[in-house]
């Protein structure tokens, strides 16, 4: 009776240690899944008005367009859509028994892409007003803030 128990308890350990383990790297996971905060762009829009011009191209790079129009400067920059494939790697744990033994196993799997998703991009524009200085950021209606927060990032300091 005291073998079977001690089976019995060994059992417990083990499937609670891949519990465990497996709760640990699902925490470890789900912090890599974010992608770009779509507050920075929205600050950006006001956060940046005052900012001058020499910081803006220092910070923001050369804009891919721009035009001048009633003593203003309109820069262009565009942020490119792109095309994500995502294999969808996985690891998983197993535990359980067959018979009368019983085992953790730890496996580690990988997907085959089979289509992509396309992400928006964005373009936005910066008015530069006669005292060189930005006026206004603003990006087309409907944008989604994320896929314009790279261009407007290097631009806004970090909070902290």
């Amino acid at each position: 009776m005291g073998q079977g128990m001690d089976k019995a308890m060994g059992k417990a350990r083990t499937v609670g240690a891949a519990m465990i383990l497996l709760g640990g790297t699902a925490v470890l996971l789900a912090g890599c899944a974010t992608g770009p905060d779509p507050e920075i762009a929205r600050r950006a829009q006001t956060a940046m008005v005052g900012m001058p011009k020499a910081d803006l191209l220092a910070c923001a790079g050369v804009p891919d367009r721009q035009a001048t129009a009633a003593g203003r400067e309109y820069y262009t920059y565009v942020a490119r859509p792109a095309v994500a494939y995502s294999p969808g790697s996985s690891i998983g744990i197993g535990a359980g028994s067959f018979g009368g033994s019983g085992g953790v196993g730890l496996g580690l799997g990988f997907g085959v892409p089979v289509g992509g998703s396309t992400s928006t991009g964005c373009e936005a524009t910066v008015v530069i007003g006669p005292r060189g200085t930005v006026e206004q950021v603003s990006y087309p209606a409907g944008a989604t803030l994320s896929a314009c927060t790279p261009i407007v990032s290097n631009c806004m300091a970090p909070r902290g």
